[in-house]
């Protein structure tokens, strides 16, 4: 890690002078110097952001010059712009396993906690930080992976203003985020980078997907932190679906809380 991460949580919590907002603010501005400095964050941002609007417009393309109305179903043009976030979320895991995972890979999460000794403030801290960058790479994705998916649509695809479609989009955006934040409290929990990563992204790039094709075990899938959070990119609601899309969107934000509160109650009770 450079001096200047190292600098950077140095100047987190000055022996205990400032108030917990101040705390706060110090360890959030030396979390946002780390993920600035170091290189690894930021090609997996635009890794995420590469994957999402490229496999989307790739889609929609030869879905625009081969439409044919789905049978038993809507088209989901907003979905379709959208095919890429399976390997786009994957930037957003390894993302959040590695913004603690490293550190206790090297062993720096003992500087980290000596310069910033309340765990709370550490932990808000990183995932504040985290939900911040990843939001609004996220918010840049989403809209350009809509536009560029709607134009390549030839025709079949929908604007900002028609209904639930501007939902769907800004549930685009927030869906990495949540992805993102969920990896930081599976890595918390588990304080292994390579056992976090070995869990998380065969779950969300096979097992998600080969359990939804399993029958008898379809329906429960559905409420997989991926699988719903996903389907509130739905403008409509199909009569298979157990839920609508917002209230997928809240079952991936209960899964997201679970494992922050997960990651929390491990990094208070265990020694670094």
């Amino acid at each position: 890690m450079s001096t200047t991460v190292m600098t950077g949580v140095g100047r987190a919590a000055p022996g205990g002078e400032l108030g917990v907002a101040g705390q706060l603010s110090a360890a959030v501005n030396a979390e946002w110097t780390k993920i600035r400095t170091v290189r690894g964050p930021r090609w997996n941002l635009l890794a995420g952001l590469v994957a999402t609007v490229a496999l989307g417009a790739l889609l929609s393309y030869f879905m625009g010059r081969n439409y044919s109305p789905p049978a038993g179903a809507p088209f989901e043009p907003v979905r379709t712009a959208f095919g890429g976030l399976v390997l786009g979320q994957l930037a957003m895991v390894v993302l959040g396993v590695m913004l603690i995972g490293g550190e206790y890979t090297s062993g720096m999460i003992r500087l980290s906690l000596a310069a910033v000794p309340n765990r709370g403030v550490f932990y808000l801290a990183k995932a504040t930080v985290l939900g911040a960058v990843t939001l609004a790479v996220g918010l840049v994705t989403a809209f350009t992976a809509f536009f560029v998916g709607q134009a390549l649509l030839d025709g079949h695809g929908v604007s900002l203003g028609d209904p639930g479609v501007l939902r769907a989009v800004l549930v685009g955006a927030l869906y990495p985020t949540l992805i993102s934040l969920f990896a930081l409290g599976v890595a918390t929990m588990l304080r292994r980078q390579t056992l976090a990563l070995g869990i998380l992204i065969p779950f969300f790039f096979l097992v998600s997907t080969i359990l939804q094709a399993i029958p008898g075990v379809t329906r429960a899938t559905q409420f997989l932190p991926d699988q719903a959070g996903q389907r509130a990119l739905q403008i409509h609601h199909q009569t298979k679906d157990a839920f609508g899309p917002l209230t997928g969107l809240l079952i991936t934000v209960l899964w997201v809380a679970a494992s922050l509160l997960g990651g929390w109650l491990v990094l208070r009770r265990r020694d670094a």
